[in-house]
């Protein structure tokens, strides 16, 4: 079997109601869906995640002037030879970001072509699943201009609630005083009992998140996210070492070599690789053999499409617990419930929540199938 085409697919849809969050304003929601064909007519499918003020066509260029002439007539059974090859291309511009970004949407796509040709989900070919099903917590609460807060936050949470979520993470960042009473008042809202997820997106610097953390222990934050910038290593050490809350960061991490030094420097209690930014199936792999080795949880970042959310799941199906016990600490799924106009109508609705768990989808490769006529509507290159 050989490659015979990779196409980059960018789909960007305006909002209808534009939202915001600590970095700016999101006006589309936006993903760079890669397609492989092969000589033998089995198709695969990855994503490149698309952060909220990414444009798509950064990573579309990457793949079709840098990744696609070394791909073509290429075996895809060879995915990590390809993966190390595409790196070192890239290497002298490259090494984390955008490159990296579009390594991972690529890795995704030629895993789903072995599992299709296989018949075989992928986590069947990354060593098995360790569960069946996994426990979501909802990601939501970005700001429009037309709600007033902190109440608009707390009927959304309830909206989660009601839908059957345990868990759910709030977006801060937004002023220390604004975040504490964002907090509180869902905390008193939903009571004791259900797990509280906050993620700053790096708006603080050391003190103030220090602050932040402070202030709010008695609210029973399961976990802080990304607190601080992601070139603050030094600060989230310092940070984890004094805070109960667990200290999460990673989405803006990309591959073995640039979570090594998080790792041995035991910067945080958990890290976050985004499979569709941070290196795929293949490096995800080996970044999460390095966060066992160093006993540290790992909960992917999932903010993608239904295709990234598929892969992700197939990736989370693999982790083992750290450690391995009778009654251990799961890996969650990040489960986005912002607005997302092609996020499950791309993959035919093909994951959905029942009883507060999402299955492990057992279909071959990412495990859903794609719909073409929602990329071709939506495609903007």
């Amino acid at each position: 079997m050989k490659i015979v085409n990779v196409i980059p697919h960018a789909i960007s849809v305006p909002l209808q109601t534009p939202f915001y969050f600590s970095q700016g304003w999101v006006h589309a929601r936006s993903s760079l869906i890669i397609e492989i064909q092969t000589d033998e007519g089995i198709t695969g499918y990855g994503e490149s995640l698309c952060h909220g003020l990414q444009s798509p066509h950064v990573a579309a260029a990457m793949i079709e002037h840098s990744l696609k002439p070394l791909l073509l007539g290429r075996s895809p059974f060879d995915v990590e030879v390809l993966w190390e090859e595409m790196y070192n291309l890239t290497r002298p511009y490259g090494q984390a970001g955008i490159a990296v970004n579009a390594i991972s949407g690529v890795d995704i796509a030629i895993w789903d072509v072995i599992g299709r040709a296989l018949n075989k989900p992928i986590h069947s070919l990354i060593g098995g699943a360790f569960r069946t099903e996994v426990t979501p917590y909802a990601t939501g609460f970005y700001r429009t201009a037309v709600q007033s807060y902190p109440m608009a936050s707390v009927d959304e949470a309830h909206t989660y609630l009601e839908s059957g979520f345990e868990a759910f993470k709030l977006k801060i960042g937004f002023g220390v005083d604004e975040d504490i009473a964002l907090i509180a008042a869902v905390r008193e809202s939903v009571g004791p009992n259900v797990k509280i997820l906050a993620d700053a997106n790096g708006a603080y610097d050391l003190a103030t998140a220090r602050k932040l953390v402070g202030e709010t222990e008695s609210l029973n934050i399961y976990l802080y996210e990304e607190l601080l910038s992601p070139e603050n290593l030094k600060g989230y050490k310092s940070l984890k070492s004094h805070s109960t809350p667990l200290i999460a960061a990673g989405e803006q991490v990309f591959g073995k070599m640039g979570f090594q030094p998080w790792l041995a420097e035991r910067a945080l209690d958990v890290i976050q690789p985004d499979l569709c930014s941070s290196g795929g199936i293949t490096e995800c792999k080996k970044i999460a053999a390095l966060a066992q080795a160093n006993h540290t949880q790992m909960i992917p970042h999932v903010w993608g499409s239904g295709v990234g959310i598929a892969a992700s799941i197939q990736f989370i199906a693999s982790l083992p617990s750290t450690p391995l016990s009778l009654n251990p600490t799961e890996p969650l799924l990040e489960f986005d419930q912002s607005s997302h106009p092609f996020r499950t109508d791309l993959i035919f609705d093909g994951i959905e929540m029942k009883n507060g768990k999402v299955q492990v989808p057992t279909k071959p490769g990412i495990g859903v199938e794609v719909n073409e006529e929602v990329i071709e509507k939506y495609k903007v290159n």
